[in-house]
């Protein structure tokens, strides 16, 4: 495994980005910050030593619960979300790490305070506005997976207009030849394709016939010189092939093109002076919703409240110019407020795209914690889950306050989100990674019934749910 230094030192060099619960001198918390640095990536190298995903996080989380210095909470909490992201619980994902969105002093008015903005969907606007662009930047905030759900839903209408490479920030350059014939991500494809929305972006960009491409700097080069061998490693890109358009993924800031990043230049700075290419640049990280509204930025909950979205939107003039929070980018996406279904969120529907597929815990025969993914039944056992949830009565509430998903029900249920009309391999594997049950599942579109060809009969307790494109809950399965 990969150690991914690097962004985290970005994360905690946002100066008052995250809440910590005490006062530190600067020079003494930043050495307590580089000591609990290399006592994290210690805990990930060992836990690592485990061979499943769900053993993993549970060495990850027990190491989390034994130390509580802040320090080390600020580090190890982010490394901790990235794992709660993997296995799908997006919930403790963000209560575990979240950056609290500050205005700034060159933040723009807001839309609402300002005659003559209105409000259009993003997934609609955004591709017309890549019209007239070779490169468009999308970011990410890396444990928040809905900042990763547009980015899924605008490749294929970016694809359409001619964008035809996709540039994906972490991914390994050891595995992107094969990941480009396999046609699927596996874990050795990159760092955060283990998360299933990521993995789906990189999956939905292959099927489309984008060449996916890896941009990230070599291991020695951290800060500024990061900064600049990823954007000449785009710029490389597009040197070697005059027709490609490129379609990037990034994190964070790494995509403003002006403004103060972290004392040096961002990628999207030094991209712009090497290839002399203006790029789109669209800002997903900033206008998100928070569990604790108090984290959002305060333009946030008035615009939320007079849109009262039900998908991404940005702002535009009557000359169809897009607003912009930030100086530095092109266009605001604003996300709608979260809603939770079994503790899981709705926006993994990806806006349309996905239906929610009831899953009872019957199917994982009392082995406690037990976790459950949904493979496309053309890729291979290695493959990144569509989706993967872990359930367990007792949510490992036995450790603080670290919880995985936690049900209503003495047999927990759960959703896993699934595109409709598509055959995949359901499996449940124990806290081992040994093989509990497995089952292949045709997903209907709602309202229509389940055709389950059960490779597992002794249980039926997998239902397809019929729901309205927002979620408002749904009972336990009933037996066919």
């Amino acid at each position: 495994m990969k150690c991914l230094r690097t962004p985290c030192l970005v994360m905690l060099l946002m100066a008052g980005s995250v809440t910590v619960a005490v006062a530190q001198v600067p020079a003494t918390w930043r050495e307590q910050q580089i000591e609990a640095m290399d006592k994290s990536d210690a805990i990930m190298k060992r836990a690592h030593g485990q061979k499943d995903l769900l053993a993993q996080y549970q060495v990850m989380r027990r190491a989390y619960a034994s130390d509580g210095k802040p320090a080390f909470r600020a580090i190890f909490g982010q490394y901790l979300s990235w794992y709660q992201s993997f296995i799908g619980d997006y919930k403790d994902a963000e209560l575990g790490f979240s950056i609290q969105q500050k205005p700034l002093a060159d933040d723009n008015p807001s839309p609402l305070a300002q005659p003559g903005w209105h409000a259009v969907p993003a997934l609609d606007f955004i591709p017309q506005l890549a019209k007239n662009y070779r490169v468009v930047f999308l970011n990410e905030a890396h444990n928040i997976a809905l900042t990763r759900t547009l980015t899924v839903r605008l490749l294929k209408p970016l694809r359409e207009q001619g964008f035809n490479v996709f540039a994906v920030e972490t991914l390994y350059h050891s595995d992107v030849d094969a990941l480009n014939k396999r046609g699927y991500p596996i874990a050795a494809s990159g760092f955060y394709t283990r998360e299933p929305v990521y993995a789906e972006m990189v999956r939905t960009a292959l099927k489309l016939g984008y060449k996916v491409v890896a941009y990230e700097a070599d291991p020695d080069h951290t800060g500024n010189a990061r900064e600049a061998q990823q954007a000449e490693n785009l710029w490389k890109i597009l040197k070697a092939d005059p027709g490609a358009k490129i379609v990037v993924n990034a994190g964070y800031a790494h995509i403003q093109k002006t403004g103060q990043f972290l004392g040096a230049e961002s990628m999207a700075e030094h991209f712009m002076k090497d290839s002399g290419i203006t790029p789109l640049s669209v800002e997903q990280t900033i206008l998100i919703p928070h569990q604790d509204s108090g984290m959002d930025h305060p333009d946030y909950g008035p615009i939320v409240g007079s849109l009262h979205p039900t998908q991404p939107m940005v702002f535009i003039d009557k000359h169809a110019k897009p607003w912009s929070l930030r100086p530095g980018y092109d266009a605001s996406v604003i996300f709608p407020p979260e809603h939770f279904v079994y503790d899981r969120p709705t926006w993994l529907e990806l806006w349309g795209a996905r239906v929610p597929f009831t899953i009872s815990g019957n199917l994982c025969h009392r082995h406690w914690p037990c976790m459950v993914a949904a493979r496309y039944v053309d890729e291979g056992n290695d493959a990144i889950p569509a989706d993967r949830m872990v359930l367990d009565p007792v949510p490992l509430t036995t450790i603080n306050d670290i919880k995985i998903t936690e049900g209503d029900y003495s047999i927990p249920t759960g959703q896993l989100y699934l595109r409709p009309d598509q055959r995949y391999r359901l499996t449940i594997t124990d806290e081992r990674g040994q093989r509990i049950g497995s089952q292949t599942i045709y997903v209907k579109t709602p309202g229509q019934s389940l055709t389950n060809d059960s490779q597992s009969r002794s249980s039926a307790d997998a239902c397809n749910v019929a729901v309205a494109p927002v979620l408002s809950g749904s009972g336990l399965c009933s037996k066919p």
